[in-house]
């Protein structure tokens, strides 16, 4: 059986990975991000997922694969949006990377972070809830639910999958 090691304990993240590789080896690790805890440009977003993904295969003794997701945000235009990225590290070293789902933000949102606020805690706030970004996100509030953040990384899972699963 593959085991695959994710750089995060986040359990939207956790499912994600388990609804595309089918796998009861996926084992949550705890892996820093090495970027700002709230990234600010998709280079930055994308590195965070980089990073876990390499400090999984550094930390999991065994895993085929190590899995990171990273959300963040970047501007277009002006105007904020939501932004995620995965990476999935081989045991070779080798790197794929996918972006998926933006969305642009409200501009009392952008303030929010500009001031040096997580996304995560401002969602909090914003829509009186708690742990909104272990469940459906930012993304899932501003879609009205039609689309969650376990969903946002699923999509960007099966993109490093096939990526990987055509250069295999």
């Amino acid at each position: 059986m593959m085991k695959i090691a994710v750089g995060s304990t986040n359990p939207a993240k956790i499912a994600a990975v388990q609804d595309v590789f089918f796998s009861d080896s996926v084992v949550a690790n705890n892996v820093p991000s090495l970027v700002n805890n709230q990234p600010f440009s998709d280079a930055e977003t994308r590195q965070g997922a980089i990073n876990r993904a390499s400090e999984c295969m550094k930390t999991t003794s065994s895993a085929d694969v190590g899995i990171g997701l990273e959300g963040g945000v970047m501007t277009v235009g002006g105007v904020l949006h939501l932004c995620n990225w995965g990476a999935l590290v081989t045991a070779e070293h080798t790197v794929f990377t996918a972006s998926g789902a933006r969305i642009p933000l409200p501009e009392h949102i952008k303030n929010e972070l500009t001031a040096g606020r997580e996304l995560g805690d401002v969602m909090d706030s914003y829509a009186q809830r708690q742990n909104v970004r272990h469940e459906e996100g930012a993304i899932g509030i501003f879609t009205n639910e039609h689309m969650e953040r376990k969903d946002m990384f699923v999509h960007v899972i099966r993109l490093l999958n096939g990526q990987w699963d055509y250069w295999k």
